[in-house]
């Protein structure tokens, strides 16, 4: 891949969040970059506005925080916000029980290190992806000082979320262990909380239960007060250790997995998948379909522990190339695309009513980013491989 390619990938997966300087930084440090997303026409547009509170549109007043308990109630919080937003009230649960004296007991799900406290607060899972709402405290920090992102397809939807760096690794009941890739996304809620929630994108569909093993290795946020550094990215960091055991379990309720098996070119449409919160288009190319087994990998991983699966392919001589995929609703309306691998695509439904999903499939990056830029009557609809019209309801 060309280093125009990337720093163009770059600014999809990241904007507005930094600026071309800080792309540079980025891909200094983009082995820790395993999936990377794409973001809307109207977010791109603002990559000037750095910070949002610089730009005019203020950042969170501590004041004005609403005087409700956090732990428990933190998806009722930032629900609106966060990218992977909509209303969890009846699909999340709460991991926190009350005592005798109807106060919250945290024990199990809290652990401080380095003078930071992270209590996991609610889990969500569709059985592709788990979400995870935490608090994050510490005495000696200043939260409101990170800078939030556009979570809408357009400027004008005025949502905004600050993200919160995390680094460590995740597993699911006792399996080979994954870099978190994520960040929290959320809000501050005074100088010293941090409210937010972590999507974390499973490798296979899990039906039941299950238990989440998180172990965190490093905190950290970038500070709207050092845009002129050398070095803004995670400029607040702090390694340490904070590893929590979640249980969850898979609520399939208004969850559709949609069968299509539409094979153009070197690609299929395997079928897509509509949740609450998401929408995953599986696709695969000829050289997708080759595994990595536990054992191949463990082998891989002694000689470099920080490779990523891509790179794994690489070296193994096999492909590993995502698909480019855009998908519209029966509006016509963009759908915010997130982290897209090979394999899988996801979008965020934001709130939407998903009843059709008009889905274009690439092979070429550029036209992908034009069509996201015409919409869905683009120029380039003729040259995607597959062009599927899905019926979800």
């Amino acid at each position: 891949m060309t280093d125009e390619k990337l720093n163009q990938i770059l600014k999809q997966a990241l904007a507005p969040e930094i600026s071309d300087r800080e792309i540079r930084i980025h891909r200094r440090r983009k082995d820790k970059v395993n999936k990377l997303g794409k973001i809307g026409k109207g977010a791109a547009a603002a990559v000037a506005a750095v910070v949002i509170g610089v730009c005019g549109l203020g950042y969170f007043n501590p004041v004005l925080a609403a005087k409700i308990p956090l732990v428990g109630k933190i998806f009722e919080k930032i629900e609106d916000d966060v990218t992977y937003s909509g209303d969890y009230t009846e699909k999340g649960t709460v991991l926190t029980n009350e005592d005798h004296a109807g106060s919250l007991d945290t024990v199990d799900y809290t652990v401080s290190d380095k003078g930071i406290t992270l209590t996991a607060s609610e889990v969500y899972c569709d059985g592709y992806s788990i979400f995870l709402t935490v608090n994050i405290e510490s005495e000696d920090a200043d939260f409101t000082h990170i800078p939030k992102h556009y979570t809408g397809m357009n400027v004008a939807d005025d949502r905004t979320a600050a993200g919160f760096y995390i680094d460590g690794t995740w597993s699911v009941d006792g399996s080979s262990p994954e870099w978190l890739e994520n960040r929290f996304e959320g809000e501050a809620v005074d100088s010293h909380t941090f409210a937010g929630m972590l999507k974390i994108d499973l490798a296979k569909e899990h039906t039941g239960s299950g238990e989440l093993n998180l172990n965190v290795s490093g905190l950290g946020h970038d500070d709207d007060r050092m845009l002129d550094a050398e070095e803004i990215t995670a400029s607040h960091w702090t390694d340490g250790s904070w590893n929590i055991v979640v249980p969850f379990e898979v609520n399939g309720s208004d969850v559709r997995t949609i069968e299509v098996g539409e094979k153009k070119g070197n690609i299929t449409l395997e079928d897509v998948v509509v949740s609450p919160y998401q929408v995953i288009v599986h696709a695969t190319t000829p050289g997708e379909q080759r595994e990595l087994t536990d054992d191949r990998r463990e082998k891989l991983l002694s000689k470099d522990p920080d490779m990523t699966d891509a790179e794994m392919f690489e070296l193994l001589g096999w492909s590993y190339e995502p698909c480019q995929t855009i998908c519209f609703d029966q509006d016509g309306e963009m759908l915010y695309p997130g982290m897209e691998i090979a394999g899988a695509a996801t979008f965020a439904v934001q709130g939407k009513e998903i009843k059709t999903l008009y889905v274009f499939i690439f092979d070429n990056f550029d036209d992908w980013i034009q069509m996201e830029q015409e919409g869905m009557n683009s120029s380039v609809a003729d040259k995607a491989v597959i062009a599927k019209e899905i019926h979800v309801e």
